[in-house]
């Protein structure tokens, strides 16, 4: 894994955990359950080369799953949980039981009016509207 993360550029220190069609969960109630990661906002890589997105970043999905007003379209959303181990400046490795993420509409204010299971305190901080919706923050 080291080899894999000097690689990366400027972006080194971050773990290459959700990548370009990563499907993830939904973890709000705006209707969609699966969706499929088809860009990363702010990504600047190199030619043929793979865009990754972490915790609290902004991503464009496209719902696979869930009531029909939502299905087959896309949206903005907010990484909230990941699986690959990730570490804090403190020094600790946080990693999550699956990967999920939060529709949000164009202002970053989330399209749901609750956010099911717990929410990294990495969005929570970047995300303050995301961090009033939800239930635990770790």
């Amino acid at each position: 894994m080291s080899e894999k993360l000097q690689v990366l550029g400027s972006r080194k220190g971050l773990t290459p955990a959700l990548q370009h069609m990563s499907e993830v969960t939904v973890a709000d109630n705006s209707g969609g359950k699966l969706a499929m990661i088809i860009g990363v906002y702010g990504y600047h890589g190199v030619l043929r080369r793979v865009p990754f997105a972490n915790i609290a970043d902004l991503v464009m999905v496209s719902v696979k799953k869930g009531s029909p007003e939502v299905r087959k379209q896309k949206f903005k959303a907010v990484v909230i949980r990941q699986r690959m181990p990730f570490k804090r400046p403190d020094g600790t490795w946080i990693s999550f039981e699956d990967n999920a993420v939060v529709i949000v509409n164009p202002d970053g204010t989330p399209k749901g009016t609750e956010i099911r299971g717990p929410v990294a305190r990495e969005a929570a901080e970047r995300w303050p509207k995301i961090a009033s919706q939800a239930t635990i923050v770790i």
